[in-house]
This record gives structure tokens, sequence and C-alpha cells, in this order.
């Protein structure tokens, strides 16, 4: 497991969802991330830091992953009472292996991130010149789960596109496109131009990004997931937990700097020119669909997941189609006048 962060860690303790705590006690969960705390996770540094998840009577404890879509697995799997990880990738596990699914009660991307990158002088100018190309991606990334919907919608024959997967830094996958060693590489828009500028390398400038959401524009990115149990044991203390997290991400949009001076203080790789573009570049994009203004940041629209879940059904095969009421319920969203909304500044971004 990686680095666990925790403002409130206690000796001895154990999953939330199979202890209730004391009086006066706080309840510990466990939530799993995609990846160390970095720029996009800045809304929970913001809520831990000023006490909203204490307020809320609980503990929180963010431990690292290795991707959105090796999340969702993990959950059940290691224990954990949640996460925080790629809707696409709930979808293809509640297909494949219902039981014990975690549910997403908060959808913070109401827009994909999903990407595959290549190079801006090279020859893949459309979706459908990957066809013949070597495309490197992490050995469980969503970008490469969610490519079958990708190439259905685009006209791509996906037996002709060769995806290399391999557990090297997402750093060296996004050089090798640049050095030519690759045709492109599968991530998230702003993991792979931080994963350049960490190097002071200008993703933008090298790099041009064919977008899962100008496609499949209905697929939804990361989303926070508990467990069946935690819900069922702790319903008071799962929309707490949304309601901490809905007030760090309405404070992240007020005051971005105020958010990644939070989450300097918790993320031990924090750089701030890093870091800093990550964060604006997920608030003015991933977490800024024109929907949100309507339903708010966490809610989403039925049809849009309705024909998300159906267009993965069909493309990756998979053996029963989930109900939206197995992927996502709203029951722990805070009332729609206090849910986050995008800034007003933000649209649909350009990463092209």
């Amino acid at each position: 497991m990686g680095t666990v962060v925790s403002a409130h860690a206690a000796d001895g303790s154990t999953n939330a969802a199979d202890a209730t705590p004391q009086r006066g006690q706080r309840l510990k969960v466990r939530l799993l991330l995609n990846s160390a705390l970095s720029g996009p996770h800045a809304f929970f540094c913001l809520a831990q830091e000023r006490g909203y998840f204490a307020d809320a009577g609980l503990d929180v404890e963010f431990a690292a992953g290795d991707g959105a879509a090796s999340v969702v697995p993990r959950i059940p799997q290691e224990g954990f009472d949640g996460g925080y990880g790629d809707l696409c990738a709930l979808i293809k596990l509640a297909g494949l292996r219902p039981d014990n699914c975690p549910v997403a009660v908060h959808v913070a991307f109401n827009q994909t991130p999903l990407t595959v990158g290549v190079r801006r002088v090279g020859p893949i100018r459309t979706p459908k010149d990957l066809e013949g190309r070597v495309i490197g991606g992490h050995p469980i990334d969503a970008a490469i789960e969610a490519f079958p919907a990708y190439a259905m919608a685009g006209g791509i024959d996906a037996s002709r596109v060769s995806i290399l997967r391999s557990t090297t830094s997402m750093t060296t996958l996004a050089e090798d496109v640049l050095n030519g060693h690759a045709d492109g590489v599968f991530g998230f828009v702003h993991t792979i131009i931080a994963a350049l500028a960490a190097k002071d390398i200008d993703g933008r400038a090298g790099l041009r990004f064919l977008e899962y959401r100008d496609l499949v524009p209905d697929l939804y990115g990361n989303a926070l997931m508990l467990t069946p149990a935690f819900l069922r044991q702790h319903p008071d203390a799962a929309r707490a937990l949304v309601a901490a997290v809905n007030r760090g991400i309405v404070e992240t949009l007020a005051d971005p700097q105020a958010a990644l001076e939070a989450t300097r203080k918790m993320a031990p790789k924090f750089a701030q020119h890093v870091d800093g573009p990550r964060l604006m570049g997920t608030l003015n994009v991933e977490m800024a669909h024109p929907e949100a203004q309507r339903i708010g940041i966490g809610d989403i629209d039925d049809g849009r997941l309705q024909r998300s879940i159906q267009m993965l059904a069909t493309s990756c095969h998979l053996p029963r189609t989930p109900k939206p009421e197995e992927i996502f319920t709203r029951a722990y969203l805070p009332p729609l006048a206090e849910r986050a909304r995008p800034r007003a500044q933000a649209g649909n971004g350009d990463h092209a």
C-alpha cells in the first residue's frame, strides 16, 4: 500500500465498516486515492486542514493508489472503506464481478479526463490514425480500460492498436512518445502534462491530446465511492463525509491557492509549478461540465449514466449490464443549493 496520510491517525485502528466508535471518538475512514496526494486532490487536503472531516466526527485516512482504474477492485480486496477512482472502471467491475462492488456517492469529474497523448508533429492527427500504432500505458490504466468505448465511437479497429502496458513512470512513458519510441500514451490529460512538467518539459507544446470526451462525452471521471458495508452500517457518516468533501470543493473553487497550500503541507512531493496548473486544469475542465451549473458538482445526469453503462457493456463485452443504482446513488449528496458549482470562467477547455 502507498503512503498513508491522516491528520488524526490513531493506533490500533480497524476498518471503519467493522467498528463503531465510542462516544466522543472519531470514526476512522480509510480511503484509497488514485495516486499520491497532488494538486487535483487539493479539495480533500483543504477539507482536512480546515477540520471539516473532524467536525463531522470522522478521522479520514488517505492511502496513495496506483491509478484511478485500479482503485475500484482494490477497495474490496484490501479492506478499504472507499476510494477515489474512475467511474468507467466501476461500471466494468460491476459488469464483471458485482458482489461487494463499491458505489459512487459523489462524482467530482463530470467530464472524463481520459486521453491518448501523441506527438504534436507526428502522423497521428485523428482517432482513426491510432490503427497500426503502439500506445503505451500503465498495467491497469483507466484510459486503456475504457478504450473499447472510445474505439467503438470513433470507428477505430481496436484490434489494430497495439497496447504496451508498462510499470515505468508516466514521465518515461510520455518522454518515449516525444522521443519517437512510442506512438502515444494513455492517461489523464493533466497527469501527462504534470509528469513532463516535473522535468521542465512543456507537454502542451510537444503533445496533442485525443480526448475521450470529444467522442464519448457521456463518460464521467473520478468519483468518491464507498463500500456497501460502510453505507449500510454508517449512513450518517457517509452523508457527513460527502458534505465535507463538497465543502472542500466549494472553498477550493473560491480560493485555489489556499487549497494548494493545504496540499503542500500534506503532499511530500508537492511542487507549485506542477500541482498548481494541474489543479486549475482539473477545476476548469474535468469539474466544469455545463450540467454541473444545474445539478451541482457531485451529481450525475441519469440519461448520461445509463448511456455510459450501455456503451461500456457493449464495447467491453461485459457478461452483464449493471443497473444505474449499482453504480451511483445521490442519497448522500447535500441539498442542491449547497452543492459546489463550476468556476464562472470554466467550461469545455481545450488541451489540443
